[in-house]
């Protein structure tokens, strides 16, 4: 078991936690990073482009003149893609971009990022974090406080004041443990967890 300090919004220790080695010390695996990277990044491609090729195109079912005897070149409709007003060749199609790694290796990705938060001292394990739902004093906790200049916080969805006020924050977000993902704890510079949420994760990653 990984043992980490627990600090108050001032940073002095307040307490001793033992949370599991597999979600906070997991191995470095740049691998399992790169894939739940990529998974994030794909599913938000729309994939909504759509150009019509000649067959969509209204019109164009007649020839527009006949095969031979014109002194003009051979022409099959006026909507082929060469025509001004015809189809698009090769065209763009709608699709589903969606990827979706197995659940293993979801799960392992977020471990090796919050380990690799821990192992650089940027994991912040907190008592509780109690607010009223005020921007601007979860701000002043986070900064001055905290010492903190961008960061991810976690803790339960019940908590809603935190939820409320640190959403509206430029440099800092906040989740639910069920919300934690990849990208959200490597865009911060610093994770901050509440001692309710750390065994939330543990108990989900583990």
């Amino acid at each position: 078991m990984a043992k980490f300090d627990v600090v108050d919004l001032d940073r002095k220790k307040v307490g001793e936690i033992d949370l599991a080695d597999s979600v906070f010390a997991a191995k470095q695996n740049d691998h399992l990073l790169y894939e739940a990277a990529k998974f994030q990044a794909i599913n938000r491609r729309q994939g909504t482009v759509g150009v019509k090729n000649s067959s969509l195109v209204s019109g164009g079912g007649k020839k527009p003149w006949k095969q031979k005897g014109t002194g003009r070149a051979r022409q099959g409709s006026i909507r082929a893609s060469h025509w001004v007003g015809g189809g698009k060749a090769m065209a763009p199609k709608s699709r589903d971009y969606s990827y979706r790694p197995p659940r293993k290796v979801r799960r392992g990705a977020i471990a090796v990022a919050l380990s690799q938060r821990a192992r650089e001292n940027e994991l912040v394990i907190l008592n509780e974090f109690v607010s009223d739902g005020k921007t601007k004093k979860a701000f002043e906790a986070l900064t001055r406080r905290l010492k903190l200049t961008n960061a991810l916080v976690v803790d339960l969805k019940s908590n809603t004041g935190v939820h409320r006020a640190v959403r509206n924050l430029a440099k800092f977000d906040v989740l639910p443990p069920e919300g934690i993902n990849v990208e959200s704890i490597l865009r911060h510079q610093s994770v901050v967890l509440t001692q309710a949420a750390a065994q939330a994760l543990v108990e989900a990653l583990s």
